[in-house]
């Protein structure tokens, strides 16, 4: 990604959209976050994730107390949030 993402602008929109608490949501990120960078790379660089195995691994970890929904939803809003600002896209 070249451009630099305002976190506080996107736990802003995802907390306008969803019941969450700000705190809930850095949570969620943060673990989202662990689990690209351990994920593989293809030769381009570019990750592949499983949406389902993203949420089962944020659900797996113990400090988060949300339910499936909730995590669901804000990846979803993360999702459309960077492709608004260009900085992500859906692979078909």
């Amino acid at each position: 990604m070249s451009e630099q993402i305002n976190e506080q602008e996107l736990i802003q929109y995802i907390a306008e959209r969803v019941q969450a608490k700000p705190e809930a949501i850095r949570l969620v990120l943060k673990h989202e976050e662990a689990f690209i960078n351990n994920a593989h790379k293809g030769a381009k660089g570019d990750v592949d994730i499983d949406g389902d195995e993203l949420v089962d691994y944020v659900l797996s970890r113990s400090d988060v107390k949300l339910d499936e929904l909730t995590v669901e939803t804000i990846l979803e809003l993360e999702m459309d949030y960077l492709m608004d600002k260009g900085l992500a896209g859906y692979v078909d």
